[in-house]
């Protein structure tokens, strides 16, 4: 090989070689402020301004929660940031039951690794990340310094709200022993994604498309990204969570709705007593 060509190869790795070690060092840290409205319904009706704003000033921390994604190409990880109780000062053990846990998603694989924490027991949620079929539109925006643009997907309620519980879900389940056709819930998700960052991740459940999800809207619930470190100083820890009973989404919401019967029903007899 002439020597003119060994020299130019060897040019050419010079400048490869850091920008592939640059790639797989890549690294970002995506703030999230979430607000949720809260909607009170026919038992709302009976109270006055007051209870309402007080009602609202109780349940300020969970409606409203800050959350930190950590990411590179492949892997992430988000979880939320402690908020005390704006009333008593204290964590909110309640609402803790019902809210997602430390996330890790490998979009490589299409892994979720979640933990959750259910009545002191722990559980380590192992499934597949949702299949979520975006509609990139044309319209973009500006949100801080990035460049946005528009995306829309139906998705299964069931999807985003695994984790959760409502006393109306219990309310609808057909009753043991009995079938019927249940009409699936569906959730209309807008997203805004910026391909300045070119990575498939997002807050929460959200992930897929070609740019990094700074604002997501579903139902009355609000995810907006406020702040962006891109490659911190500190190299970031994007584990997927070990610790807990290793379960599915399925039978993680089976369990929680199980154990919600039968508290109500412990509870209901007492009365009866």
């Amino acid at each position: 090989m002439p020597s003119s060509v060994l020299k130019v190869s060897f040019i050419v790795a010079l400048f490869i070689l850091p920008l592939s070690s640059i790639a797989q060092e890549f690294q970002g840290q995506a703030y999230y402020f979430k607000k949720s409205k809260l909607e009170l319904g026919s038992w709302g009706a009976r109270m006055s301004e007051a209870q309402k704003k007080q009602v609202q000033m109780r349940l300020k921390n969970r409606l409203e929660k800050t959350y930190v994604l950590n990411f590179n190409k492949e892997e992430s990880y988000f979880d939320e940031q402690d908020k005390l109780d704006a009333m008593s000062g204290a964590t909110d053990s309640w609402g803790k039951n019902f809210s997602p846990g430390e996330s890790y998603k490998n979009i490589s694989d299409k892994q979720l690794v979640q933990s959750q924490e259910f009545y002191g027991k722990l559980f380590l949620v192992k499934d597949e990340l949702p299949d979520i079929k975006w509609k990139i539109g044309k319209e973009t925006k500006k949100i801080g310094d990035y460049l946005c643009i528009k995306a829309m997907a139906t998705i299964p309620t069931d999807q985003l709200a695994w984790y959760d519980f409502s006393w109306g879900q219990l309310r609808n389940t057909a009753k043991e022993g009995e079938t019927e056709d249940v009409e699936e819930a569906l959730t209309i998700v807008e997203a805004w994604y910026t391909p300045q960052i070119p990575v498939a991740h997002g807050p929460g459940e959200y992930w897929g498309l070609p740019g990094l999800i700074l604002e997501v809207s579903a139902d009355d619930t609000v995810m907006l990204c406020s702040k962006i470190i891109m490659n911190p100083k500190n190299k970031l820890k994007i584990e997927a969570p070990d610790k807990g009973k290793e379960i599915t989404k399925e039978a993680y919401k089976n369990t929680i709705t199980m154990k919600m019967k039968e508290m109500r029903d412990n509870r209901g007899r007492r009365r009866s007593r």
